[in-house]
């Protein structure tokens, strides 16, 4: 495949998941959309690190501050406290002592207060991949 159709790649797969992401929402599984939430934020993350980087591979990591520290993007503060933040929805939020924390606390409210943030930090990574 080329660098293209590696950025692509990560793109496509993040689409994907934000349907998904979308399709839980509506219902009503709130931590599980999150998650696939957080698989559309790194995919796209992961999309910038080829797009910035000689190699096609991304590492194989879902911590998204890292990944962008290997980029060329710059983010604010705020929100990179609030990805840092948002990185308990990935692999560790599929541990018990994070599951029962997590379900506590997503409620729809919650979920929407993070999801309008995410779409707001989607639109802007897939604007930096035109």
């Amino acid at each position: 495949m080329t660098k293209k159709e590696h950025i692509e790649y990560w793109k496509n797969t993040s689409e994907k998941d934000w349907e998904v992401s979308e399709e839980l929402y509506r219902s009503g599984k709130y931590v599980y959309c999150l998650f696939f939430a957080h698989l559309t934020i790194e995919k796209l993350c992961k999309a910038n690190w080829v797009k910035d980087n000689p190699e096609d591979h991304p590492p194989r990591i879902h911590h998204l501050l890292k990944l962008l520290s290997s980029t060329t993007l710059r983010i604010s503060e705020a929100d990179q406290k609030f990805l840092d933040e948002f990185n308990v929805f990935q692999l560790e939020g599929r541990y018990p002592d994070y599951m029962m924390k997590i379900f506590s606390v997503c409620t729809k409210e919650y979920t929407d207060i993070i999801l309008t943030k995410v779409k707001t930090i989607r639109t802007w990574l897939l604007e930096t991949l035109q």
